[in-house]
């Protein structure tokens, strides 16, 4: 078996999948997951994250296809419930209600909020020009990213403070429901 490592292959499939899985832009999320769930497992999310990438990069067109599913409808289906997180954000107000949740690190936070349809969808884009080893390594570096924020969220909570927050979990549900628009307006022509 031959592997063919490339420093570009690997810089660009990091770069596009730091801008779809967006764990920056999550911040205001995760606080408030953290809030309502109590301590967040980076570990667990980081882990289930990105087995699910993985094995979504290997199997995940084989997977759609047998449950009669094309990447363009998940990737609408994933634009809805990236736009639902973004109306959470920006009124204020809670869609996702669970009785007694115990944790959030599986649902909502590897699926779908790291590791969610646009991130999987990106993985299958990547897989038709990349090698497989570039986008593995690729997802590990962003899965270490990830990693380091959802482990610092309480202090760079601390740090911006609750207004700052407020502003930044605003701003990014805005940036949030524009991707939402995006992904959905990309392949809603695709099904019709």
């Amino acid at each position: 078996m031959e592997f063919h490592f490339d420093l570009r292959e690997i810089a660009t499939a990091s770069m596009v999948l730091f801008a779809v899985i967006d764990i920056l832009g999550s911040i205001p999320i995760i606080i408030g997951l953290r809030k309502k769930v109590g301590h967040i497992q980076s570990e667990k999310a980081s882990v289930v994250a990105a087995i699910i990438m993985v094995a979504f990069l290997f199997l995940g067109e084989e997977i759609l296809n047998l449950i009669g599913i094309d990447v363009n409808s998940f990737a609408v289906a994933g634009a809805f419930i990236i736009f639902f997180l973004a109306i959470e954000m920006i009124l204020g107000i809670q869609l996702y209600k669970d009785d007694e949740p115990e944790s959030a690190s599986i649902v909502p936070i590897a699926f779908p909020l790291i590791a969610g349809a646009g991130t999987l969808t990106s993985l299958l884009s990547l897989r038709a020009e990349y090698y497989v080893e570039n986008i593995i390594i690729a997802i590990v570096v962003n899965i270490v990213f990830v990693f380091i924020v959802l482990k610092s969220s309480v202090k760079i909570e601390k740090m911006l403070g609750k207004n700052g927050v407020n502003v930044i979990r605003k701003v990014f549900g805005v940036i949030l429901m524009a991707i939402a628009v995006k992904l959905f307006a990309a392949n809603i022509n695709e099904l019709f």
